[in-house]
């Protein structure tokens, strides 16, 4: 694709920039057809707004750039190509640091502990001359680490249940009372988030992200709590009274295999 290949050749000339990648569901080859092309920008120091801007309007006459909504970036409709193009731009400092927490120092987060790391592991390295990038990857070619694995299960369980104050579940309860529906899918979001944290840690892989997740779990986890998938299509198919007791039940379900 020459028009591809111009787009990126643009990237390559700043000074800033150390590596390029394409990554999503592009380079994980789960790409359907709503998927964009996201291209991932590594830099050194900040790249001006406007100086992308002549970049994107070379190809596009539907864009918007200097988006902050989800970090710097900017979307653009490549009319030749008939796709869009998402262009994150990300701090060469910023990613090295959260790759040694996750895999070197072993910090769990709420939910999608490793999916910085998944986007890593499976990205499509385009621009790499000092082999940045590449060094990166190697980095987390090693065994899961066990102690990342016993935090993550330990801290999103925590949250989940096991906490004597302030628990999703117990959230999840009062909301219910309180008919706040709102507050309700909110928590349960959150539970979902720890949910698929705890089971991606006991199967000892990457947390790919927020989409198609109980395919991608049915497909690559060995172990998964009784009755997965109807729990999930039930707990977002029945009134909020019963979603308590879907929700206990899951969580048992969980336990039980860990």
């Amino acid at each position: 694709m020459k028009n591809f290949k111009k787009i990126l050749a643009e990237y390559e000339k700043f000074p800033q920039v150390i590596a390029i990648a394409i990554g999503g569901s592009s380079s994980a080859k789960t790409s359907d057809n709503f998927s964009d092309i996201d291209l991932y920008v590594f830099t050194k120091n900040d790249i001006s707004v406007q100086e992308r801007e002549k970049i994107v309007k070379k190809y596009s006459s539907k864009y918007e750039t200097g988006g902050e909504y989800f970090g710097s970036g900017d979307e653009f409709f490549v009319d030749e190509l008939n796709v869009q193009f998402d262009v994150m731009y990300w701090s060469k400092n910023w990613f090295e640091e959260i790759t040694d927490n996750v895999w070197i120092k072993n910090y769990p987060s709420n939910g999608y502990t490793t999916c910085f790391l998944y986007t890593l592991k499976n990205f499509d390295i385009i621009y790499d001359p000092e082999n940045w990038l590449k060094n990166l990857q190697e980095k987390i070619k090693t065994h899961y680490p066990l102690k990342l694995k016993e935090n993550i299960i330990k801290r999103n369980m925590m949250l989940m249940k096991d906490k004597p104050f302030a628990s999703y579940y117990e959230q999840i309860a009062k909301a219910v009372k309180r008919g706040d529906k709102n507050s309700v899918n909110h928590r349960i979001s959150a539970f979902m988030a720890s949910y698929f944290d705890v089971i991606f840690a006991k199967n000892e892989l990457l947390h790919p992200g927020e989409k198609r997740l109980v395919q991608y779990a049915k497909t690559n986890c060995k172990i998964l709590p009784k009755d997965f998938e109807e729990n999930i299509n039930k707990l977002f198919s029945v009134s909020d009274d019963e979603k308590l007791l879907i929700i206990e039940t899951m969580f048992n379900n969980l336990k039980s295999v860990l």
